[in-house]
């Protein structure tokens, strides 16, 4: 049929055999061309550039490409890495439908709650640091490689970027904040403006309470025995907890690599979480560009060293002609 120069269209109800002489209306309406070699036409996934409209009806990601994938982005739901895909938020990542098939034992271990808590649909705040959220958890029944017992979650309220800090005891939570509000208000050239914690010990002391005043911060607490109005802070919270506790039953590791995995995982939602009211990732939002993730690998996999004290030089005596060679 297209060898007689007509046109065929495939729809979701019948197939139409249209003239020669057909032309398109609109060429913005195509997503996807692909030529004809050898009466075959074939579609070469790596050089197609995906549109914010294609959501990648062509080809479907294998079920180990899928669950590799998964590993990678740090057990994130399916959901989530297709509408990465679909809405093209990030670079490296295939353009392929991935498909979950239930079969991930370490997130049936690690993603056991109870009850989920409701996102929020408009954010009132419009520029990034001007709301931060902090929360401390711990104590943890291990310690991490670096004698690390607590960890500190700091969460922005416009763009959810999320920085998480370890330490050994409470009291050093006032020093890390000092020295993090004033790096970071450097680097992005905005002032914080206003903290919400809980009424904790390490966050209602003297030192906050001078650093504040000199900065001109304004806090906000949550009552006590009431976590739900810090909801955002404990929601990051449980899901890096959540994240990092399936990480380490996929790779198998000790727990005392906790703080590794948490790390890992911040540094993996920060990249692949979608932040509703902008349908943008949260790396997006803070850093002003897409994120790229080619280069992620699964947490605990398997690395070769490249070791160069190895490498052998070899010097030549230009009188002599003879070769000498040094390691």
């Amino acid at each position: 049929m297209c060898d007689k120069k007509n046109s065929v269209l495939f729809t979701d109800t019948g197939c139409f055999i249209l003239s020669p002489d057909f032309k398109l209306a609109d060429k913005s309406k195509v997503l996807l061309k692909v030529p004809r070699k050898n009466n075959i036409y074939s579609v070469d996934m790596k050089n197609v550039v995906p549109k914010k409209i294609l959501t990648c009806l062509v080809v479907k990601a294998t079920l180990d490409e899928s669950m590799l994938w998964h590993k990678r982005l740090g057990h994130v739901n399916f959901k989530t890495i297709n509408k990465l895909v679909k809405d093209n938020l990030v670079r490296g990542l295939p353009s392929k439908h991935f498909e979950n098939d239930q079969t991930c034992v370490a997130c049936l271990k690690g993603k056991q709650h109870k009850a989920s808590c409701k996102s929020k649909v408009q954010n009132s705040i419009t520029q990034p640091l001007f709301m931060l959220h902090m929360d401390l958890f711990g104590l943890t029944f291990v310690s991490s490689l670096m004698n690390k017992k607590y960890c500190l979650v700091v969460t922005d309220d416009y763009s959810r970027f999320t920085w998480v800090f370890f330490l050994a005891s409470k009291d050093e939570t006032s020093g890390i904040l000092k020295n993090f509000i004033t790096e970071i208000e450097n680097l992005v050239d905005k002032k914080v403006k206003i903290i919400r914690c809980d009424n904790g010990t390490e966050f209602k002391n003297r030192v906050m309470n001078e650093f504040c005043e000199q900065k001109g911060i304004k806090r906000e607490y949550s009552v006590a025995r009431t976590p739900q109005q810090n909801g955002v802070a404990e929601r990051r919270n449980r899901t890096l907890i959540e994240a990092a506790r399936t990480m380490l039953a996929d790779s198998k590791l000790p727990t005392t690599f906790w703080a590794k995995a948490v790390n890992t995982a911040c540094y993996v939602q920060n990249m692949v979480i979608i932040v509703k009211p902008y349908n943008k990732t949260p790396y997006e939002l803070f850093r002003g560009r897409t994120p790229a993730l080619i280069f992620m690998r699964p947490f605990g996999c398997y690395v070769s060293i490249l070791n160069y004290n190895t490498l052998c030089f070899q010097v030549i005596d230009d009188v002599n002609k003879s070769a000498m060679y040094f390691l």
